[in-house]
């Protein structure tokens, strides 16, 4: 299978095939790469950083043990009648880059257009949580995002905006601070419709 064809499942997937290092493991690996770089791991202010590292990455990659889908699982129909877009705004990305492992920081905007089902708002939110909680490519992230709704809540048309700074970019290479990404992805409706798809980007502040 080609790498872009990758789904979330198959990502899950491959994690289990994986023999997942002990944290004793991972904190000797975080040793050698302290020493890698010209420090003493035996120092007093290290002596605790591979435990902290190793524990931070557990929070950082827990969308490895976390099923998007689920979280749109519960659906509700009674919407007395609503069908416009349903949108949100502003949710923080929080993800990591795959060539690097250097921090995306951004914001996301997601909205669906609803057939005969809505989900909990926060639910849209979390999707993105767990996809950023992997090692990542914005482009990647934006387009699983928006698969991922399509595939369970089947709506007339799903858009994504991703907005971030990689600080792969930003702090290393070519340390332009001040440039960002913009990545899209735009489904039935809104990908046929150019009005609807420029009122969300209007909504987005694009």
């Amino acid at each position: 299978m080609a790498m872009d064809a990758i789904t979330p499942k198959d990502q899950i997937e491959r994690a289990d095939e994986i023999k997942r290092p002990s944290m004793e493991e991972a904190m000797d690996a975080v040793r050698t790469l302290l020493a890698w770089a010209g420090d003493d791991p035996r120092r007093e202010g290290l002596i605790d950083t591979p435990k902290r590292v190793a524990k931070a990455y557990q929070e950082f990659f827990a969308g490895y043990e976390m099923d998007p889908v689920k979280e749109l699982s519960r659906t509700f129909e009674d919407v007395q009648g609503y069908d416009d877009i349903v949108m949100l705004k502003d949710i923080d990305v929080e993800s990591h880059c795959e060539h690097h492992m250097v921090p995306i920081l951004g914001k996301a905007h997601v909205a669906y257009m609803p057939t005969h089902r809505v989900v909990g708002i926060s639910k849209i939110a979390r999707v993105v949580e767990i996809f950023g909680k992997r090692l990542q490519t914005q482009e990647t992230m934006t387009a699983q995002v928006a698969d991922c709704i399509t595939d369970a809540l089947q709506p007339a048309g799903v858009a994504v905006l991703i907005d971030a700074k990689h600080q792969c970019m930003t702090t290393r290479g070519v340390h332009h601070k001040d440039v960002a990404t913009i990545t899209t992805q735009f489904t039935g409706v809104f990908k046929t419709d150019k009005d609807l798809r420029n009122r969300f980007l209007r909504f987005a502040g694009q």
